[in-house]
């Protein structure tokens, strides 16, 4: 149904959230805004668990506003549209990714790279631009209501499960960028992917979909041709100049001259990992074979929904775990040490309001 009466109260909503630096989440009630005449209300059913949610709720990037009610990997049915809503109706599957608003009116959002607007809006966190609730900081999908502007929220082919669909919000379109941006989507180029977690199995899939030429589970799981031991010198060796393009997905400082030995003339390294320590360079293995290194951060909405689309006519979804809200501490201390093959996913809709 369309939103109606504009003195209507804010909605009650249950969430998790971290409250100090330990990162510890535990049930949090706040409010949701009314349904604007351009928003569309979900009930979230699923949400992914992003490495970066894990920095987040401990401040680790020393900007973290608490409360923080984490999660941008969101999977849900609409509940309620606005009066000018145009794009959706109550019922469908939808999703809300990274981000909830921009200006609309630079260059970026232009091209439809919303991402890289100087004023995007993160979907939570964000103590500058609130979420008008009251001027409340931006909470994210680890609550079972969420409120959007149209133009953020994502469609789901009906062929695509919404807890293994989630994660492309984040994880998938992060990878699918820049694959495409830089042109490592052609069939026959030899890619190589650092990391195998959330991000490099998406790249692996991605990838092979497109027929470009990590070691037993990559394999057989993934579909990738081959697997290569960074620590292994004399598999490093063999590779030198093999790659066209390389995703490396690491959230930690790490040397990339090793990684640019690889790169075949023209070669391009791709990082989209997010790391706050400095990363050292140098300039001769560059132009000795033209080669670059760029970066990227998750799409803009037209390209993200272009990938879920993509994804749901090739059958790519991410590889899960699905576990109930009051497992998410848990499955934080998992992550940290990389033990989830490869994406946690809560299921929201199912296990919140008992918590």
């Amino acid at each position: 149904m369309a939103a109606s009466a504009e003195n209507e109260r804010p909605a009650m909503v249950s969430g998790w959230a971290a409250r100090d630096p330990s990162g510890v989440l535990s049930p949090f009630k706040f409010s949701r805004r009314v349904t604007g005449e351009k928003d569309v209300t979900l009930k979230v059913l699923y949400c992914g668990i992003c490495h970066s949610d894990l920095h987040n709720v401990k401040n680790d990037w020393g900007f973290t506003s608490y409360p923080v009610v984490p999660g941008h990997e969101i999977a849900g049915v609409v509940t309620e549209v606005g009066t000018r809503v145009t794009k959706f109706k109550v019922g469908d599957r939808v999703g809300v990714g990274c981000m909830i608003g921009s200006c609309h009116n630079c260059a970026s959002c232009g091209d439809n790279l919303e991402n890289y607007c100087p004023e995007t809006v993160p979907v939570y966190g964000d103590k500058f631009n609130p979420d008008n609730d009251g001027g409340t900081i931006n909470y994210g999908g680890f609550s079972d209501i969420m409120v959007t502007d149209e133009h953020f929220v994502f469609k789901f082919p009906n062929n695509m499960p919404l807890d293994g669909g989630a994660p492309l919000l984040c994880a998938g379109i992060t990878v699918y960028s820049p694959l495409r941006y830089y042109g490592l989507d052609k069939p026959g180029m030899h890619l190589g992917v650092v990391g195998l977690g959330g991000l490099g199995h998406m790249a692996v899939k991605f990838a092979k979909q497109w027929a470009l030429g990590k070691k037993e589970e990559a394999m057989n799981r993934l579909g990738a041709d081959a697997f290569l031991v960074s620590q292994d010198a004399e598999q490093m060796q063999s590779a030198m100049g093999t790659m066209n393009g390389i995703i490396d997905t690491v959230s930690a400082a790490h040397a990339l001259l090793p990684l640019i030995g690889l790169l075949k003339t023209h070669g391009k390294l791709v990082l989209v990992g997010l790391t706050d320590k400095p990363i050292e360079l140098l300039a001769i293995p560059l132009l000795m074979g033209r080669k670059i290194v760029g970066g990227s951060v998750v799409g803009g909405i037209k390209e993200t929904q272009e990938m879920i689309n993509f994804a749901a006519e090739h059958g790519i979804t991410a590889d899960i775990e699905v576990i109930p809200m009051d497992h998410v501490n848990v499955a934080m201390e998992r992550l940290a040490k990389g033990d989830v093959r490869y994406r946690f996913v809560v299921d929201i809709g199912n296990s919140l309001k008992s918590c």
